[in-house]
């Protein structure tokens, strides 16, 4: 199906959100009326512009406040909507939205509403337009969908039909299962939002919070289902208000949209894209460092060896158990810049999961590869971590561990098995985006949003795993944009006994972070644990939580640059990640900055 987007989804001028929209692949685009009055380009201009973008305008929005109203009023009107028939005319636009009234004018007349939409449509088809009918949630009489189409029914207009939101029905709690029962060519346009589950006024819920299709906790597929039953066969559209959209880059927020609506496509049955190949493993970190030293040090007191070095390349290979660090000193990055740069999966079928990322605009990314390196697919995630698809040890499939020369140490047994987790605090404005793009591009689980108060603000945080946990990766969103600090990443080793690595890492030169003695007397309240073990926490800082499958004992390391380290042991089936403690360590890492 053909795929549109609203300009108010996008920030920036209008030419600028056509742009974005054309080179994000959308067929079309609905253009919003303050953007156009905003705007210094005629009518006849941009829809040149959008012919040469291979864009079609699909919709022009809105009309409100129309129907229902006492006659002098709807004459007035009536004035001003043939003056924008007239404007659609010259913008080469065929539809025009109309909301169900909100002004305190209106009345609960079903009848006097349908007679005069019909003369609406009547003004309409004169200047080769169609009126789209919608109701809005907080519509002032007519806020359901099917109490719209009982008046487009009503009133018998063939240039009047209705227009579907998602979020004015599913917000409502609507059953879009009635959909069916409206003929296919009434419903003259679907409009596609998203929305977290929130207990808040409906209007403003609507204005600030809505989300790309997949982002939310809405059933947007399963009401495209219906509407695709009901024979629609117009585009699919976004109508996105949303704060930070407004404020984010125009060109990445468009891509966003439009992977949203390939997945929908999907859900939906639409259409068919490579399947998701979902990774079965972390096979190493990459962080990029200006000067390895401090981490190296950090890792030898982990109990790691540096075991290789790259062929080519200024990389060295740091290993323990199953646990595998590279840190790459190529790169030039600022003082204090040292950051998780990439992420190896171990995936079951690496040239298929590139192909799913292609298909959903994650292209892979140019390597400069020397003629032995291996040959490995790596897409980039929204924060720009390159993500590489990897086959470790598997015969026929290329190892990226070829191309490293062995070094002066051992593989290292330790304890320290596997990594647990990856924690990458996303940019601002990418956190909605990179869980979509985590659960759409590489087949990762979504868990619900987690919010935790730090000294300076509010941190979000949402984990994606695959079925055994043996890839989890948590989303972090720090309190305030421009905010470095709050932007910390860290990697998360596990282990069979936390005290006893603790210790070893700490008698072998390592800095653990302190926790206040205020949190271990908080801990003796809470958890009924033995004095012996509760006095090995506070000598070590370590931290311990304790959920219905389980118990997690975990602490960390100071932090180089952006990067620190976690040491975890997880008892039981435990899921979670320590939420209950992060304001704990946020706060020690803040007073550990001074």
């Amino acid at each position: 199906m053909r795929t549109s987007i609203a300009t108010v989804s996008l920030s920036g001028s209008l030419t600028e959100k056509l742009t974005a929209a054309s080179r994000a692949g959308f067929d079309g685009v609905e253009i919003f009326e303050n953007d156009l009055l905003a705007g210094p380009l005629t009518p006849e201009e941009i829809r040149v512009r959008c012919a040469d973008l291979g864009l079609r305008i699909e919709l022009y929005q809105p009309m409100r406040d129309i129907e229902a109203v006492p006659p002098e009023e709807f004459e007035r009107n009536l004035r001003r909507a043939r003056h924008k028939f007239a404007l659609m005319r010259r913008l080469g636009a065929d539809t025009v939205l109309v909301c169900s009234s909100v002004s305190p004018l209106a009345v609960d007349d079903d009848a006097l509403a349908a007679e005069q939409l019909h003369r609406l449509a009547g003004a309409a088809e004169e200047h080769g337009v169609r009126v789209a009918y919608e109701a809005l949630a907080w519509g002032r009489h007519v806020n359901t969908y099917d109490h719209a189409w009982r008046i487009v029914e009503a009133a018998g207009h063939p240039a009047l039909g209705t227009c579907l939101d998602s979020f004015h029905i599913l917000s409502r709690g609507s059953d879009p299962a009635g959909i069916e029962d409206i003929p296919g060519e009434k419903i003259f346009f679907l409009q596609l939002a998203d929305a977290p589950l929130l207990a808040m006024d409906v209007l403003q819920w609507s204005r600030h919070y809505r989300c790309f299709p997949g982002q939310g906790g809405f059933d947007v597929a399963g009401l495209v289902r219906h509407v695709v039953r009901a024979g629609y066969r117009g585009p699919l559209s976004l109508e996105v208000f949303n704060d930070v959209f407004r404020q984010a880059e125009a060109g990445p927020t468009a891509v966003d949209a439009r992977r949203s609506l390939l997945v929908l496509q999907e859900q939906a049955g639409i259409d068919e894209l490579p399947p998701p190949v979902v990774p079965t493993g972390v096979a190493f970190a990459e962080l990029v460092t200006p000067d390895a030293e401090p981490l190296g040090a950090t890792l030898a007191a982990l109990g790691f060896a540096r075991t290789a070095r790259h062929r080519s390349k200024p990389v060295d290979l740091w290993e323990q158990g199953e646990a595998r660090i590279l840190l790459n000193t190529g790169p030039a990055v600022p003082r204090g810049g040292t950051r998780i740069a990439a992420v190896g999966l171990e995936s079951p079928d690496p040239e298929g999961a590139a192909r799913r990322a292609e298909a959903l605009l994650a292209p892979v990314l140019p390597r400069r590869r020397a003629a032995r390196d291996a040959e490995l697919d790596a897409v980039a995630a929204p924060d720009g971590t390159e993500l590489f698809f990897c086959a470790t040890g598997r015969p026929g499939l290329p190892d990226w561990r070829g191309d490293f020369a062995p070094g002066p140490g051992e593989p290292a047994e330790g304890d320290r098995r596997r990594i647990d987790h990856l924690a990458l605090t996303q940019p601002w404005h990418q956190f909605d985006e990179a869980a979509l793009f985590h659960r759409s591009v590489l087949g990762l689980h979504a868990q619900e949003s987690v919010d935790v108060a730090e000294p300076y603000g509010l941190f979000r945080s949402r984990a994606v795993t695959n079925g055994d946990g043996s890839v989890r990766v948590a989303l972090g969103v720090g309190p305030a944009p421009t905010d470095d600090d709050a932007r910390p990443q860290h990697i998360a080793l596990a282990t069979a006994d936390v005290v006893l690595a603790a210790r070893r890492f700490r008698d072998a030169g390592g800095e653990l972070l302190p926790i206040p003695g205020n949190y271990y007397d908080d801990l003796a309240a809470r958890f009924d644990l033995p004095e012996e073990e509760l006095a090995a926490f506070r000598e070590l800082g370590v931290l311990y939580d304790r959920d219905e499958h389980g118990a997690f004992r975990h602490c960390y390391t100071r932090t180089v640059g952006r990067v620190f380290f976690e040491l975890v042991q997880r008892d039981g089936d435990y899921r979670g990640y320590g939420a209950q403690n992060a304001p704990v360590r946020m706060a020690a890492q803040r007073g550990g900055r001074g």
